[in-house]
């Protein structure tokens, strides 16, 4: 159908998702990204952040989604990403606790706290909890 493409969506352990889209928003190394059908091939490199797909039925599912590369080619977009995590599965209390761990090894900093470790342990949770928010919206 006109306007919509193939998407899929790779991790390490597998394929999360297969389906037709009408849009796709991504977060991109340097910001938000959104491709509709018919969008010229590209090629983009992908940070931590919120994946939002609109199915061609319409129907909005939101992704926690950690770094990768999307690409653009013939009316097919595949998202090869670190990891993926659909709103629903998300568990709040571990994403909350998480995130109280990483503040924690940063502002403590006790004995050989790797910094850069933390830093993203902080970040994919507190995008975890982003990205619940705005599918509960």
């Amino acid at each position: 159908m006109a306007g919509e493409f193939r998407l899929r969506v790779l991790t390490p352990m597998g394929e999360i998702l297969r389906t037709r889209a009408r849009s796709l928003c991504v977060t991109a190394w340097d910001g938000q990204l959104g491709v509709l059908g018919g969008h010229a091939p590209m090629v983009e490199k992908l940070e931590i952040g919120s994946t939002l797909v609109t199915e061609s039925g319409g129907q909005r599912r939101w992704f926690a989604t950690i770094a990768g590369v999307m690409r653009v080619k013939r009316g097919e977009v595949v998202l090869l990403v670190g990891a993926a995590e659909e709103a629903a599965e998300i568990d709040v209390e571990r994403a909350h606790k998480a995130l109280e761990r990483a503040r924690h090894r940063l502002v403590n900093r006790e004995g050989e706290v790797d910094i850069s470790r933390a830093e993203l342990a902080l970040a994919r949770a507190s995008n975890r909890l982003k990205v619940f928010e705005h599918a509960d919206r």
